[in-house]
């Protein structure tokens, strides 16, 4: 018996890295998966994978900044399967890859899609759970956004920062409602398709000097923290935020 039997999840970029990594475990673990991403061809591979494997799994193209994209895949999923039960806010994209740490573009773009993708997932996500009489929801954070770090654009920092209060402000309104929304900091990850200098070996030793645990995290292991919160056992928990970053920020 799967820990997620009988439930239906949507997890945005999931067509690479922690996304994909949540998308293969919910699937064996008896959810049917909307695999939602920009990456038409990857995120595919993701769903082939999962059918492969036993799995159920459909692939959904999402700009999740879109708001009107928001609603037709959220339709999208509620016409195949009838519900939403969990919801896993992933899509984010990277503030290294700029020498420029005050761009205004590039703000407007990160806040974009980290910040108002985050939101516009919540609101469309707490919309379908309120038909069916709750669901979790799982926001990915980060480290970065509980403190600040160098050669990193600042609306990264910023954006995760949003996202975090965004988990406490909507669990706080939706528990009566049985919607349960939490958030995780992932740590050091394996680089992003979006990174710059979190990608660089030498800025990575250094950041890993703070790393209690010494060595970077596995997607896996963030993927399985995001299990956790999407099912019953973590019943009781909401507007909580999981670090997953092998002791950066106790250090």
């Amino acid at each position: 018996m799967g820990r997620l039997d009988g439930k239906v999840a949507l997890i945005t970029g999931a067509a690479s890295g922690m996304g994909a990594s949540m998308a293969r475990i919910f699937a064996r673990e008896g959810a049917k998966v909307a695999v939602c991403d920009l990456l038409e061809d990857e995120g595919r591979a993701v769903v082939a994978e999962v059918a492969a494997s036993g799995g159920t799994a459909r692939f959904l193209r999402l700009d999740v900044a879109d708001e009107a994209q928001w609603e037709a895949t959220v339709a999208a999923v509620l016409g195949e399967w009838g519900r939403l039960d969990v919801l896993v806010n992933n899509a984010g994209i990277s503030g290294s890859a700029t020498n420029d740490l005050y761009d205004t573009a590039l703000w407007d773009r990160i806040m974009a899609v980290n910040a108002r993708g985050a939101f516009l997932g919540v609101k469309h996500g707490v919309a379908a759970m309120r038909r069916t009489g709750g669901g979790s929801i799982i926001n990915i954070s980060s480290i970065s956004g509980v403190v600040g770090q160098e050669r990193i654009h600042c609306a990264y920092n910023a954006s995760k920062a949003a996202v975090r209060l965004l988990t406490k402000a909507v669990a706080v309104q939706e528990g009566p409602a049985g919607i349960r929304v939490n958030s995780i900091h992932p740590g050091l990850m394996p680089p992003m398709r979006t990174s710059g200098a979190t990608a660089d070996p030498v800025f990575r030793a250094k950041m890993m000097q703070h790393v209690p645990m010494g060595r970077p995290g596995r997607v896996e292991e963030v993927a399985y923290a995001a299990l956790f919160l999407a099912s019953d056992e973590s019943s009781y928990m909401t507007g909580t935020e999981l670090h997953v970053d092998g002791g950066y920020l106790a250090s």
